[in-house]
């Protein structure tokens, strides 16, 4: 990986640690849906349940009960904690592993704005990575660009690995996590294959993780965590809380559900 899967505790970059995926849970608590075996556990997504159950109040309306449940988002947790996603979250990662420049680049814009590492957890901090990240990453291009070039001279014009990607060589029953870091954050699809047949399958993406709503423990997302104490110019323009949370990239689609309570059978014809 370009950038090793790191998990950053309190905030501690000197002790930072390789991820465990065994540990990522997902709770619904304050979720529109419901386990089987009660709301209050978290579920590892190889296990994970996709079942609706909206308990909110009938549109339109102006007042969401947050002691009940009030989101589409499901909680995910690593290790029981929550856990921020994203531009920042790659910057520290790579900060922390001291990757070649990293740290140089880092620390001189910080010096120049006159502001400790701190400040990256923060709004401005979470722009300034994105920016950053985008030129470590057109660096980095570079060299992925020589080398495909490089194998392509060889004789090497392979799109795909055969013996990874040829369903007829899958086992009946097996389990699969796939991984990316999309520009919002760490995305993450798990699959249950049993009998040749797709038994489950459970998508994380960036946008569950840093605006999901409270957990079992009551603990908060990164996004509602961002806004504590968050001063503001005018309260009746509160512009800075909007500014806070763009800064994450939210994506609107992951947190909304278009779904008939009637049956409906849908037909499609594959060519």
């Amino acid at each position: 990986f370009f950038i090793p899967p790191t998990f950053i505790r309190d905030r501690k970059l000197q002790a930072y640690e390789d991820v465990d995926y065994s540990k990522v849970e997902e709770y619904v608590t304050h979720s529109w849906y419901k386990y089987s075996k009660g709301d209050q556990i978290g579920l590892h997504p190889f296990e994970g349940e996709t079942v609706l159950n909206y308990t909110g109040p009938e549109p339109p309306y102006e007042y969401l009960n947050v002691e009940g449940k009030y989101s589409w988002l499901k909680a995910p947790r690593y290790g029981g904690l929550s856990a921020e996603v994203g531009p920042l979250a790659r910057i520290l990662a790579l900060y922390a592993r001291g990757l070649p420049g990293v740290r140089e680049m880092v620390d001189s814009y910080l010096s120049r704005l006159g502001l400790p590492i701190s400040a990256l957890y923060s709004t401005m901090g979470r722009t300034l990575s994105r920016g950053l990240e985008t030129y470590l990453y057109a660096h980095a291009m570079k060299g992925w660009y020589a080398q495909l070039i490089e194998n392509i001279k060889s004789g090497d014009t392979r799109t795909f690995n055969a013996e990874k990607w040829e369903p007829s060589t899958w086992p009946r029953e097996a389990k699969g996590l796939g991984l990316m870091e999309a520009p919002r954050g760490s995305l993450s699809h798990w699959v249950h294959v049993k009998e040749g047949r797709i038994e489950n399958y459970q998508a994380v993406v960036p946008t569950t993780w840093n605006g999901s709503p409270r957990d079992a423990k009551g603990q908060p997302s990164p996004y509602e965590a961002s806004l504590v104490g968050h001063t503001l110019a005018d309260p009746r323009e509160p512009l800075e809380i909007l500014r806070t949370i763009h800064s994450f990239d939210p994506c609107l689609a992951c947190a909304v559900h278009l779904y008939r309570e009637e049956e409906e059978l849908i037909s499609v014809k594959l060519l």
